[in-house]
């Protein structure tokens, strides 16, 4: 009886003294994440915001003192708004990590880390003209017909922009089709616009056709889309080689200033800013998306990612 008595005296005690220990750890814990709190501003490519949106909700609940500020452009806007208005954030999160590479490193941002991949898609509608005969064959003929009116973004904004270019040059190359680079560099310039997640909008009201996309964000809009021959859709890094024999040219920061464009297979960047407010917290945020957590975010929203 004696010896039942003690064990049991020694477990009340162990439990109340490992119980201790863990309230003492929680403890340490809300104090630990009590210290995150303040803006975290993030300049993001459009085809990023949705994923964002939900990383940026998981991350405020556990650190209740923070704000993420999501501000989303086309990639090249994004690098301007530092480069040419000095505008101050935290993060840059690019559609195309040559972006950060060539417009922000060294003087903005030391290191650029590759997280995602993408590809491009034509995006349609039930009431798109001939959207019962389009195919992944077929799409050239048909966005050439006066009738139709399709939509791009601006290649000297939005990395999608200037991946549509290099589409159509792949496209010449790998169909034989002479001069269907040119003809619709031509063909309804009025609906460019800045980034291309701003064509979605055109299409729901029917004033377009189809819309050259990332597959990603179609599939996020619930969009209907035709999926390309790898060969032109700049998915696989395997056919590197052949995307690079095309390339565009866009506005670099300064006025009479270019960039060249290679193609090649889409890789997104993700890059910390020297001049960051709130350094810390940014930095927690920064991690949060290369987590596995923000890694599976990517994917549950259609974003391939890279390791």
């Amino acid at each position: 009886m004696n010896k039942i008595l003690f064990f049991a005296t020694f477990f009340i005690f162990s439990f109340h003294a490992c119980n201790n220990i863990n309230n003492k750890e929680t403890a340490k814990k809300t104090v630990q994440d009590s210290e995150l709190s303040g803006n975290v501003t993030v300049f993001l490519a459009g085809s990023l915001f949705v994923p964002f949106k939900e990383m940026k909700s998981e991350f405020e609940k556990l650190h209740p003192e923070v704000k993420i500020l999501l501000e989303p452009a086309g990639s090249v806007t994004c690098a301007r708004k530092i480069t040419d208005l000095k505008r101050k954030c935290g993060i840059m999160a690019s559609a195309d990590y040559t972006i950060i590479n060539k417009m922000l490193i060294p003087e903005y941002a030391d290191t650029c880390y590759n997280f995602a991949s993408n590809e491009m898609v034509i995006s349609y509608s039930d009431f798109s003209k001939y959207s019962e005969y389009i195919n992944s064959n077929n799409w050239m003929d048909i966005l050439s017909k006066e009738d139709v009116i399709y939509g791009r973004a601006d290649p000297n904004s939005d990395p999608c922009g200037y991946r549509t270019v290099l589409l159509w040059k792949l496209s010449e190359k790998f169909y034989n089709k002479p001069s269907f680079c040119d003809s619709l560099l031509l063909k309804d310039i009025r609906y460019i616009r800045p980034k291309a997640i701003d064509l979605i909008a055109l299409l729901d009201a029917k004033a377009l056709d189809y819309i050259f996309e990332y597959r990603s964000v179609a599939e996020q809009h619930n969009l209907k889309y035709i999926k390309l021959n790898d060969s032109i859709n700049l998915s696989n890094p395997e056919l590197s080689e052949f995307y690079n024999t095309v390339e565009v040219k866009i506005k670099g920061n300064k006025n009479n200033n270019y960039i060249k464009i290679r193609g090649e297979s889409m890789i997104y960047g993700i890059t910390l800013l020297k001049n960051a407010d709130n350094k810390k917290t940014t930095k927690e945020f920064f991690n949060f998306v290369l987590s596995e957590r923000g890694s599976q975010i990517l994917k549950k929203n259609g974003q391939r990612t890279i390791k």
